[in-house]
């Protein structure tokens, strides 16, 4: 099977068909790019939707991924993250291997066929000349038997003319002898050259034009073999990154196994467990007989030894029912909001977290005596490199002077002994705590402890305003009253029309702060702003920028200029905690 020889007389459908071929597999290349575009898109998309699920540093999200449904979609977000790498590999091998190789192969081909092409064409017109060359011969050599007959035609008349000289006569067969004798040279002529023609024709068909077609059908040859090694490249590219694939999808599979719903279930307790007991039974209170109301132990708060009840937020029968009232909304909310914001600002909190419910309380404890032990034990370590150290310059006194590491022995002995004050002091609150936890018998307490011990006043006050009426029965509107007097908070959404706080002064920003907690404000040097509250001796002074724009900064931060008239902006709110 050649086309050299069944396709002798197709050139010109030969050059369509080779150039049909190329602009396939310009077309494939261009299929090629378009995937490992679509490849690099996806990829992309897969990494910036993995990095938008991603916990954020320092952010209340990354606490809570220490739950193991948490860990395992975090899991699943690292290893689309890998999934997306192979997206990109395939990209990658799919331009080396498959789009660059064959632009160049087609740059190749395009200059191999036209060479072909060119020595077809080139044979083609040469057999057309020698074709030309043929009729020309023919033609002459026609025209010159037809001449050669008339001229002996009319030698033939002359001669039979009997009143024609013979001078003419001989005229005439001289004539007619050139002629014949022309017509002979172009006889011969003709035959050498269709002698020539035919060899020229019998080269062309059987030896130019098939081996010219033979090297045409290889190089379509080499390129349907070039393009079938592409397609499967094209799926080897594919497989090769299916273990890998299949590998995250497996990573995959086991962080899903990996939750534990027993456990975190057990993290939420351990998380929120405040240590307190539910409250027990409500006494009855008989208001039959006169006499003076009692507050039973198991009402909304422990009774004091001074012999005043606490008060009860609410009104008399509603009071009783903590924490489901709306009455005591309010106070709930004040109870928690003292938790929040200790948490939010910095080492504003106490140093024995005295501010936080029994069990939060123990577990922070925990977490600083560990913590301490860590920092002993890195001083620890530190010390006796430099033992070690000190006795190579005692035995080497050339590699250095053992006396220049007693100073710094000296300064981790007094760091070791330091935290060992520190981690004692913390044991002993851990230890008072652990030994504070209310048993199952001990009276139930209806209220955290948080607000009582950081406004004690105001509960006196609240009692106190909260007395029985001559008849036996409590005033209402003086619990009210009472209520009002707790100063509104923007932790509390239902208190968001109160007036703000007026400012007492102005500061400077001494240096730049960054506000990346909660209830801090970022300021930059040099900036002027508003002081809204004082430093209570928490390191911490509250300033605004604008009406929506205010917050906490480190009061060494700022230099405070109050103003004298202002200085007594906040003693209403401060009569409660008076």
């Amino acid at each position: 099977m050649s086309w050299g020889t069944e396709l002798w007389d197709q050139f010109d459908n030969l050059e369509k068909h080779t150039q049909w071929g190329i602009d396939v597999l310009e077309k494939y290349i261009k299929f090629v790019k378009e995937r490992t575009e679509i490849e690099l898109s996806y990829a992309k998309q897969l990494r910036n939707l993995s990095k938008k699920y991603q916990p954020k540093k320092n952010s209340k999200e990354e606490e809570e991924y220490r739950y193991t449904s948490t860990r395992a979609f975090l899991a699943t977000l690292n290893e689309m993250n890998d999934y997306a790498g192979q997206h990109e590999v395939i990209s990658e091998n799919m331009t080396s291997l498959i789009t660059a190789e064959l632009t160049r192969y087609v740059q190749e081909l395009k200059q191999e066929r036209k060479s072909h092409f060119h020595d077809g064409r080139k044979a083609q017109q040469h057999i057309e000349t020698c074709w030309k060359q043929l009729e020309a011969s023919k033609r002459r050599f026609e025209r010159d038997c037809k001449e050669a007959d008339r001229a002996q035609q009319y030698f033939e008349k002359m001669d039979a003319d009997i009143n024609v000289t013979k001078a003419d006569v001989e005229k005439a067969r001289q004539q007619a002898q050139l002629r014949h004798q022309m017509a002979e040279d172009s006889k011969a002529e003709y035959s050498s050259t269709l002698q020539k023609f035919n060899s020229e024709q019998h080269e062309h068909y059987y030896t130019h034009i098939p081996n010219i077609f033979q090297k045409i059908q290889e190089m379509e040859e080499r390129r349907i073999v070039r393009i079938g090694e592409s397609m499967k490249t094209f799926a080897e590219v594919d497989r090769q990154v299916i273990p890998i694939i299949g590998k995250c999808l497996d990573e995959i599979t086991k962080a899903a196994e990996s939750v534990d719903h027993k456990n975190d279930s057990q993290m939420v307790i351990e998380a929120f467990k405040s240590g307190f007991e539910p409250p027990g039974d409500v006494d009855f209170e008989d208001f039959t007989q006169p006499m003076k109301r009692t507050v039973s132990e198991s009402s909304l708060s422990n009774s004091r030894g001074d012999g005043k009840s606490e008060p009860k937020f609410g009104s008399k029968s509603k009071g009783k029912l903590w924490p489901f009232i709306k009455k005591n909304k309010l106070s709930l909310k004040l109870i928690n909001l003292n938790t929040q914001v200790w948490s939010l600002i910095e080492g504003a909190g106490p140093e024995d977290f005295s501010n936080l419910p029994p069990e939060q309380r123990r577990k922070k404890l925990q977490q600083k005596v560990d913590e301490l032990n860590r920092d002993i034990q890195k001083e620890m370590d530190s010390r006796d490199a430099l033992t070690k150290m000190k006795d190579v310059y005692i035995k080497n006194p050339q590699m250095g002077d053992a006396a220049s590491v007693d100073l710094r022995l000296a300064e981790l002995g007094q760091n070791i002994e330091k935290l060992r004050l520190e981690v004692q002091k913390f044991e002993g609150w851990l230890a008072e705590v652990e030994g504070r936890l209310p048993a199952r018998t001990e009276q139930p307490r209806r209220q955290s402890g948080v607000y009582e011990a950081q406004n004690p006043a105001a509960v006196n006050s609240c009692a106190q305003d909260r007395e029985s009426s001559p008849d036996g029965s409590y005033t209402e509107e003086q619990s009210q009253e009472t209520e009002m007097k707790i100063p509104a908070t923007d932790f509390d959404d239902e208190f968001d029309d109160e007036e703000p706080l007026p400012t007492i002064g102005t500061c400077k920003a001494l240096y730049t702060f960054e506000g990346q907690n909660e209830g801090t404000i970022s300021v930059a040097e040099g900036e002027m702003l508003y002081v809204i509250e004082e430093d209570k001796g928490d390191g911490w002074t509250r300033i605004r920028r604008n009406e929506d724009e205010e917050g906490y900064v480190p009061t060494s931060y700022v230099e405070v200029y109050l103003d004298k008239n202002a200085k007594d902006v906040h003693k209403p709110l401060q009569k409660i905690s008076e």
